[in-house]
């Protein structure tokens, strides 16, 4: 693995929000491990023993150590210890407590970045009291951007064989159109097909483009934008050897007909693709953030409060992540 002193990948795993299922989940995880790897959690390990006596689990800690290279066990959480600011109960958020969710974020980017960790699993963060805190946070993905240089990043949601990436993100509906620009598509068609030939081993990426508009722009009727916008800058990606199809009608390019020999879907704005990708997928879906220099991965649902403590929490959502994160480490470092 990186530096070539390790066997076995060192993945980095974020539990979230503290009030939330993050640690939960992780607490789940680590009942039963995946074999083949080091898990290191980035959390306070009172919280994890305080949560797992409220779910009955069994838990030994053992604190991190950078030299250790051992693999997950059964029944033992390997900590990275960082400490909460204020006592965590489920499902009540303090924004006390999001310097600490934001300061484990960091210190596990940093030791990708560094070649410490070779990958990073992310459990839900709660955006709105991070914001309530006073600090101004969109997202995870914007956060490791940020960390990361400032680069340009790239969401892809899998769900088994379906792989649906994002020109637009997090923005108001009436902002899309606007975003909608042949120097975003490229970018972003480029960082998709890039990362799926290298990432993925996919030596010759077929795109599918959605259109932004109703039946693709129902040639100019429903709007432009895929006339003078999508189409000329899908034709110049083209002319340098990518294979994409498109723009075509989001309403019936998720069927299997047109879904076979597909790698990947280009979705215009965030509620085009993804509620099909995770009605496909749901609680085993993975994000994956592409264009960044590290590996991360992230579960496909939020912090469900209502769920933290409660041993209701579904695990398979992380589990799939941290899977991934294990064959992209592997895959990267020729195991």
């Amino acid at each position: 693995m990186s530096g070539g002193q390790r066997d076995l990948p060192r993945i980095a795993l974020t539990p979230g929000e503290p009030a939330g299922i993050g640690p939960d989940l992780a607490l789940a995880l680590c009942q039963s491990p995946p074999p083949g790897a080091q898990i290191v959690l980035l959390c306070d390990p009172a919280l994890l023993a305080q949560r797992a006596r409220l779910l009955g689990l069994r838990l030994r800690i053992r604190e991190y150590r950078p030299g250790d290279a051992a693999p997950a066990v059964a029944g033992e959480a390997c900590v990275l210890p960082l400490a909460l600011a204020a006592r965590s109960q489920p499902g009540e958020l303090n924004p006390a407590n999001a310097g600490y969710v934001l300061d484990s974020l960091a210190r596990a980017c940093d030791g990708c970045l560094s070649g410490e960790f070779d990958a990073l699993v992310t459990a839900p963060v709660h955006k709105g009291v991070i914001n309530d805190a006073g600090t101004r946070f969109s997202g995870h993905t914007e956060f490791l951007a940020e960390r990361c240089g400032g680069v340009q990043p790239v969401m892809l949601l899998v769900a088994g064989a379906l792989r649906v990436a994002l020109v637009t993100t997090h923005l108001p509906l009436r902002a899309v159109a606007e975003a909608i620009t042949a120097q975003r598509i490229g970018r972003v068609a480029r960082s998709l097909h890039r990362e799926l030939r290298d990432k993925f081993a996919i030596e010759r990426p077929r795109i599918l483009v959605c259109g932004l508009n109703p039946h693709a722009g129902e040639g100019g009727h429903l709007g432009r934008e895929e006339i003078e916008i999508i189409e000329p800058a899908l034709a110049a990606l083209r002319g340098e050897g990518m294979d994409l199809i498109g723009p075509l009608p989001a309403d019936t390019l998720f069927t299997p007909r047109q879904l076979e020999g597909a790698d990947a879907v280009l979705a215009m704005y965030h509620d085009q693709g993804l509620p099909v990708l995770k009605h496909a997928g749901f609680g085993a879906a993975v994000n994956v953030t592409l264009g960044l220099p590290i590996i991360r991965t992230s579960v496909d649902h939020g912090t469900a409060l209502q769920l933290a403590g409660s041993g209701r929490a579904e695990v398979g959502s992380l589990r799939a992540a941290l899977a991934l994160a294990i064959e992209l480490a592997q895959r990267r470092d020729g195991g």
